[in-house]
């Protein structure tokens, strides 16, 4: 067993190393395209690995936007930062990382996630309305010891995709040391876009396994009336910075009831993509942190369109989006604790960025007995908590759930409006009121635009 497992080993860093020769050297893609798409499909051992190929392949050959779309970032992005994310998500996350994780859940059905969140502290120098991060202490954090023990226990697991959160991940100095040390990781911030500058993006250049989410909820108007004025300009300065030097980016935006036509317009995203910027996270303003206010929340109709706007622009233009929720169906419904988790700045292990319960902490355990604990398994055999995965969401779409799940496994709130959620009667009847509207919207989207079907395989984990 141990001279085939060598040999696999081998044989796949053989591979990898041929696909990160032609990217380096490569000027032609369409001429190595092919040849990439080939040596990818002998790394991929898993079903859903080889099937995501496969449709990543067809839409090459057949769809003009996705064509112009990777033939650019091959052309176009920083050869340091595009072999790196090819070894580190692609290799190491998930043709090395699935098996490894699956030994877990095969051998004491724990489930070890596909990425891991953490917030390393709160500090941040803007104030964003609605913000759920708001509500934190400021002067709470994580050492750098904690950190590198987190990551590198997670390493250990299989977990090569970690996204950075905050607060301001860049207000973290000791991050840089983090990135560095552990260059077979993928490291996401998502950030204000306000501390990037030159010598910021030159070290993100050199380390290559950096790739940042920017923040924007729309144009400047829609940006300055959340993020404070002047910053729609800071964050144009800082694309220009990454653009420059060739590194991937992409931006993060919240959609609310008064931005969410301009942040899916074709003129936003044109101008996204004349930024460099590759791809767009859509989450929707959620009754969360700093005196949330349900009216800020979408309209059931609104949430539907986002949905059926973010798929016409992956399918249209070349960019790639990801919609939070929208997306659920092909992830088999909410990832919560399955695919996913949060660590936050005072090391509390939370399911989810917005589902502020927890029962674990990262000082007093380690990652794997807080992925074998009887919060994260309780939720995965719940999961999906709802037929219709349009209506994933154990808070907004199934709010009982929550309340549920904190009472059976003695969860603590780290969030007070997440503590309204469990105990104030009249906010659970607001909450309960939001998911009673969106449910006949969603059964109608459910049925025309997914024929009443979800990934099941990805809802049992």
């Amino acid at each position: 067993m141990k001279i085939v497992e060598n040999a696999e080993k081998v044989a796949k860093e053989r591979i990898i190393g041929t696909v990160c020769d032609i990217l380096d050297k490569s000027d032609n893609p369409e001429k190595n395209i092919n040849r990439i798409f080939g040596l990818i499909k002998k790394l991929s051992k898993d079903e859903d690995s080889k099937r995501g190929i496969a449709n990543v392949q067809s839409y090459y050959n057949d769809m003009p936007s996705v064509h112009e779309f990777i033939n650019d970032i091959l052309i176009n992005t920083n050869k340091n930062c595009l072999k790196k994310f090819f070894t580190n998500f692609l290799a190491n996350a998930i043709w090395n990382g699935i098996p490894k994780r699956e030994k877990w859940m095969e051998k004491e059905d724990t489930k070890i996630p596909f990425v891991l969140l953490i917030s390393p502290s709160m500090r941040c120098n803007k104030h964003c309305t609605g913000c759920y991060a708001a509500n934190y202490p400021k002067d709470s954090g994580l050492k750098y010891e904690e950190v590198d023990k987190i990551v590198g226990q997670a390493r250990e697991l299989g977990i090569h995709y970690i996204v950075v959160l905050g607060g301001e991940p860049f207000f973290v100095d000791y991050m840089w040391k983090i990135y560095e040390k552990y260059s077979d990781i993928q490291f996401t911030p998502f950030t204000n876009g306000s501390l990037i500058t030159e010598e910021v993006a030159e070290k993100i250049s050199k380390l290559g396994n950096v790739m940042p989410m920017l923040s924007l909820e729309g144009f400047e108007k829609e940006t300055d009336a959340r993020r404070g004025q002047g910053t729609f300009k800071r964050v144009m300065q800082s694309m220009d910075f990454l653009h420059d030097k060739g590194i991937p980016f992409g931006v993060s935006s919240a959609t609310a009831r008064n931005n969410v036509d301009t942040v899916t317009s074709p003129e936003f995203i044109n101008m996204l993509i004349e930024k460099g910027a590759r791809m767009s996270w859509y989450f929707i303003y959620m009754p969360v942190g700093e005196k949330p206010d349900l009216n800020n929340m979408l309209t059931p109709e609104q949430r539907i369109e986002l949905g059926r706007r973010t798929r016409k622009i992956r399918t249209t233009m070349p960019y790639f989006t990801i919609d939070f929720f929208n997306d659920a169906p092909y992830v088999g419904g909410c990832i919560a604790g399955k695919y996913y988790c949060h660590i936050n700045a005072d090391g509390d292990v939370e399911p989810c960025i917005f589902a502020h319960i927890a029962v674990d902490n990262i000082r007093s355990k380690d990652l794997i007995d807080i992925f074998r604990g009887n919060l994260f398994k309780t939720l995965r055999h719940r999961q999906p908590y709802n037929k219709n995965m349009l209506r994933p969401c154990m808070m907004i779409d199934n709010p009982h759930v929550i309340r549920e799940v904190a009472s059976t496994c003695n969860a603590h709130a780290t969030d007070p409006s997440v503590d309204a959620m469990l105990h104030d009667e009249e906010f659970q009847k607001k909450i309960q009121k939001l998911a009673d509207d969106f449910a006949p919207v969603a059964e109608e989207a459910w049925n025309k635009d997914f024929n009443g079907k979800g990934n099941e395989e990805f809802s049992r984990g």
